[in-house]
C-alpha cells in the first residue's frame, strides 16, 4: 500500500512539473509575424511571412515593400543605386522610413592629392601643379540620414559652405562656393584633379564634372552614370538620361525631373542630373544650383 501511494505521488509530482515546464516555454516564448526582405532595404514582403520567436535571417518587422527584388520598391529612391557606392568607403543602412549613409572619404580612384607613397598616387594629368591646393587625401567621416522617399519641398533651398552630398566614390559633394560668399573661380579650378577635386580645410572633396581622360575609369563624365546623393536625399546623376541616351531637355531649375532611371526597374521617380552647361571656361559643376527636397544636415 505504501508502495503504490509512493508510485501515485511521483506520478503525481512529474505531471506538475511536466505542466510547468511547457507554461514557462508558452510565457518565454511570444511568436511574431516577420516578412522577408530580399533585396536588404528594411522593408519587407507582405507576401512572405513566417511566425517565429525570433527574428528570422532575411525577415523584418515591417511589411510595405511593394517590390522586394531590388528595384524601386515603396520607398522613392530605387535602393539599387546604392550598390555604386564604393563599399570600402561608403557604409548604406536602413531603418523604416530612412536611410543613412556614412562614409570614410577616401576615393576609390588615382589622384595627384594621394600621398606619393600611396598606390593611388599618380602625377598631375589635368591639375595645374602651380595651382594645386595643400594637403593630401586622408580619411574624414561623413554622415547623413535621409528619407527613404523624399519629397520636393514647397519651397527650394540654398546650398551651404561644406559638403552637399556624398558621391559614389565616398568623396563629399560641394557647391560652387570656395569661400564664404566666394564663388569658384577658373583659376582655382585649374588646381583640380581629372576627378574634378582638390583638398581644402575639410579635406578632399569635389566641385567639378570630371574629366574625359584616360586615367578616369569610375567617375561620370558625360554620361548617364550614377554621381552620388544630395543632402536632401534625391540621387544625381551624370548629364545624360538612362531614359532617353541623351541630354534631359526637362530639367527645372535644379537640374532635377521626374524618369526612370537604370536603377528604377521603369519606374519614374524625382532626380538630379549635372546640368549640360560651363560654369566658368570649360568647367561644368557637379551641382550650383538650389535643392528641391528639404535638406538634411552632413555630419
Amino acid at each position: 500500500m505504501n508502495y503504490l501511494k509512493f508510485f501515485l505521488f511521483v506520478i503525481f509530482a512529474s505531471a506538475i512539473f511536466l505542466t510547468s515546464c511547457k507554461d514557462d516555454d508558452d510565457v518565454a516564448c511570444a511568436e511574431s509575424t516577420w516578412y522577408e526582405d530580399a533585396d536588404g532595404d528594411g522593408l519587407g514582403n507582405p507576401d512572405v511571412s513566417e511566425s517565429a520567436c525570433d527574428q528570422p535571417s532575411g525577415f523584418v518587422a515591417d511589411n510595405t515593400d511593394t517590390d522586394d527584388t531590388g528595384g524601386s520598391s515603396a520607398t522613392g529612391t530605387p535602393v539599387s543605386a546604392f550598390d555604386e557606392f564604393n563599399s570600402n568607403a561608403v557604409t548604406v543602412s536602413f531603418s523604416g522610413d530612412e536611410i543613412t549613409i556614412e562614409s570614410n572619404a577616401l576615393p576609390d580612384h588615382t589622384s595627384p592629392y594621394w600621398a606619393t607613397t600611396n598606390s593611388l598616387y599618380i602625377d598631375p594629368v589635368i591639375a595645374d601643379a602651380g595651382q594645386m591646393s595643400p594637403g593630401a587625401i586622408t580619411s574624414g567621416s561623413y554622415t547623413v540620414t535621409v528619407p527613404a522617399d523624399p519629397q520636393i519641398a514647397s519651397s527650394t533651398s540654398a546650398t551651404g559652405l561644406g559638403a552637399i552630398g556624398i558621391a559614389v566614390s565616398g568623396a563629399p559633394i560641394f557647391n560652387d562656393e570656395e569661400g564664404p560668399n566666394i564663388s569658384l573661380s577658373e583659376q582655382v579650378a585649374s588646381g583640380f584633379d581629372y576627378a574634378g577635386g582638390h583638398m581644402g580645410p575639410t579635406g578632399y572633396h569635389y566641385h567639378l564634372e570630371s574629366s574625359d581622360v584616360t586615367e578616369n575609369t569610375t567617375l561620370s563624365y558625360d554620361d548617364e552614370s550614377l554621381v552620388g546623393i544630395l543632402q536632401d536625399g534625391f540621387l544625381i546623376y551624370g548629364r545624360k538620361c538612362n531614359s532617353t541616351g541623351d541630354h534631359p531637355a526637362d530639367l527645372d531649375a535644379s537640374g532635377g525631373h521626374t524618369s526612370s532611371t537604370q536603377h528604377s526597374n521603369g519606374d519614374e521617380f524625382y532626380h538630379y542630373h549635372i546640368i549640360n552647361e560651363f560654369y566658368v571656361g570649360s568647367y561644368i559643376l557637379l551641382f550650383g544650383v538650389d535643392l528641391k527636397g528639404t535638406p538634411n544636415t552632413i555630419m
